[in-house]
């Protein structure tokens, strides 16, 4: 296996035979894999608002989600927090999702063999779905384009279990956040909570706090999905 590293979702697209892997712990990642968990039937990124509305209309009984600036969108149904997708509201539909930076990096893998959905919660179970692939392409969504300390130590993390099962890691930017990459369950909240991302959405209120206390939990998840 080859495992290369994006520090934003940016670049040329990820193609087949390559399997992308989206990263964004807070929160895109982390609640799209709990939807999945609580039967969510299939996930259709959106990369506006405006398109998220389109597609809603093409998707009959779908439901609009996702965010902007942290908060649920005008109009959406759901808005980014992992609380808000519990099996009575996503069982079996579809979810158009619209989120500043997770999406984006979801359509970057438009064409790829997989999109993988990994983030600390379900990090062992995103490992081990990936070990019958040849090249993976880890993309970390950071925060408008920048990087992402959350999303980078997470990409470091996986890049340490897939070394450890024999990958090969490939380019400066994965050296660079297997540097990063948290030793234990304690470093993980540290620098979830800690990060720029986990210190705005706390300011913001107690249920944004609680969504970064979920996402900074390691394993909470033993499976990975595909989307």
């Amino acid at each position: 296996m080859r495992v290369e590293v994006r520090l934003t979702p940016t670049g040329p697209p990820v193609s087949s035979p390559a399997t992308l892997v989206a990263v964004d712990v807070l929160r895109a990642t982390t609640t799209l894999t709990l939807a999945f968990v609580h039967g969510a039937a299939r996930v259709v990124e959106a990369v506006s608002v405006d398109e998220g509305f389109a597609l809603r209309g093409q998707h009959p009984d779908s439901l609009l989600c996702g965010e902007r600036d942290g908060r649920i969108v005008p109009g959406f149904d759901l808005g980014n927090s992992p609380f808000e997708y519990t099996p009575q509201r996503v069982g079996g539909r579809t979810l158009v999702f619209a989120s500043t930076n997770g999406s984006l990096a979801l359509r970057l893998g438009r064409t790829a063999n997989r999109r993988v959905l990994a983030s600390f919660v379900n990090l062992e179970a995103a490992a081990a779905a990936l070990r019958d692939a040849a090249h993976v392409v880890i993309v970390c969504s950071g925060k408008l384009g920048a990087f992402a300390l959350e999303d980078a130590a997470c990409a470091g993390a996986l890049v340490h279990r897939l070394k450890a099962a024999g990958a090969r890691v490939e380019g400066t930017a994965a050296a660079m956040v297997a540097d990063l990459a948290p030793r234990d369950a304690t470093a993980v909240r540290a620098v979830v909570e800690g990060s720029a991302q986990g210190l705005w959405l706390r300011s913001l209120g107690p249920e944004f706090a609680r969504d970064v206390e979920y996402c900074a939990t390691i394993d909470a998840l033993d499976r990975a999905f595909a989307v």
